[in-house]
């Protein structure tokens, strides 16, 4: 029996599979396969630190050659996965080569989507998803110059708060009724709008792209109400597809993402996969998909206990951030399916409030602005399954601790 575990995919859950599983005990070769030209990195900053250039490749490393080298980790770069046999347990790579593997983990992550509207292929044109991404943007930002961002969601919304501190003249395209409309509450949608056009982006929403005019680059985006805005630059910001080919191909089971237990298994025993592309169970939230180097990472030891032998199931809560001008916003559990939204603070005019989301008077998640102890202590009211009334919620001359401390307050 082959004892190599290949990983498919130099994510972040791989980054952390792959020493996880010697931690767990596996003692055979351990392959990962990316098709990026280096190591697994952090992503996130990718929109911010690394685009205002405070950051160098080099920085964004999840861990260095040396730290892998150590756990006997070989990383197979700029090489793609293009099949996987798993009667024969067997992957192909795109040159043809055939790699045998007792058990596998697919960590391939998600992909950009793209349009296909009249000029899209000019020049001056980018998607944001890895550092390759960033590199092409910073050679297309000019101070004075003018940015359109085709989407208003989160990374919309931080790649035009660093594109403005860079000194460019930006303008965010929603075709919702608002911003962040998928993920938050109108609330604070009302509040990021207003902290970006304080900072000088232009927000538009209501609005579709038709298609791009110029040369052989972009110079104006053209919306399906014919206004017509001048752009140096395009990013395009709308969403992202999970990256499940290969495991339809094998016959895995899938559904918006690759389908796992609690313990990262796939349909096949052999078989693991771990972060973006997968859809696992929840116990408060069902089956989800998550967007979130929080959930890789901790799926990624769930992943790697599997692998050996072990049952270590994965059920942390669900947890994300966004950074925007000096707003860092920090958000608890999913707020799928709310009924009624508590706000703490001064949304209004000030850059600190928590906006609390329930469903059938219970608390399901949390969006914290500049508030990190309401949001440690909203992660654990949601854990917990502490009651609490959207009342207490709201008023600030309430201890929020005290939420924790015994204080129950019925709805």
């Amino acid at each position: 029996m082959d004892d190599t575990c290949i990983i498919v995919g130099a994510s972040h859950a791989a980054a952390q599979l792959a020493p996880s599983l010697r931690q767990e005990g596996w003692k055979g070769p351990i392959v990962v396969i990316g098709d990026e030209p280096c190591l697994p990195y952090h992503r996130p900053p990718l929109s911010k630190a690394y685009l205002l250039g405070e950051k160098n490749a080099d920085d964004l490393l999840i861990r260095t050659a040396d730290v892998y080298a150590r756990f006997g980790i070989e990383f197979r770069l700029s090489e793609r996965v293009v099949a996987i046999n798993r009667g024969s347990k067997t992957v192909t790579l795109r040159g043809g080569e055939v790699l045998s593997y007792g058990k596998l983990a697919i960590c391939t992550g998600t992909r950009v989507r793209s349009v296909t509207l009249p000029g899209s292929s000019l020049g001056g044109i980018h998607y944001l998803r890895n550092i390759g991404d960033i590199d092409r943007i910073r050679t297309d930002v000019r101070a004075e110059g003018s940015a359109v961002i085709v989407g208003g969601g989160y990374i919309g919304l931080e790649t035009a708060a660093v594109l403005t501190r860079l000194g460019m003249r930006v303008s965010v395209l929603e075709m919702a009724p608002r911003v962040l409309a998928r993920v938050t509450a109108p609330q604070v949608s009302e509040f990021f709008e207003r902290v970006h056009r304080e900072e000088g982006v232009a927000i538009r929403t209501n609005i579709a792209v038709s298609g791009f005019e110029g040369g052989t680059r972009v110079e104006r985006v053209i919306c399906v109400d014919g206004t017509r805005l001048p752009a140096d630059l395009v990013i395009v910001g709308i969403g992202v597809t999970p990256n499940v080919e290969l495991a339809e191909q094998a016959n895995l089971s899938t559904d918006n993402g690759v389908l796992v237990d609690a313990c990262a298994r796939t349909s096949d025993p052999d078989i693991v996969a771990v972060g973006d592309c997968t859809m696992h169970p929840s116990p408060l939230y069902g089956y989800i998909r998550l967007e979130s180097v929080p959930n890789a990472t901790e799926q990624a030891k769930s992943a790697a206990a599997t692998l050996c032998g072990k049952e270590k199931p994965y059920q942390a809560l669900p947890w994300f951030w966004s950074d925007q001008y000096d707003i860092k916003l920090q958000m608890a559990g999913l707020n799928h399916g709310y009924d009624q939204v508590a706000v703490r603070g001064d949304r209004a005019t000030g850059r600190s409030f928590s906006a609390f989301y329930l469903k059938n008077g219970k608390l399901v998640a949390a969006d914290c602005i500049n508030r990190p102890q309401e949001f440690m202590f909203s992660k654990k009211l949601i854990a917990e399954h502490i009651e609490v009334s959207p009342a207490h919620l709201a008023d600030e001359s309430l201890a929020f601790k005290s939420l924790l401390d015994g204080v129950k307050i019925g709805c």
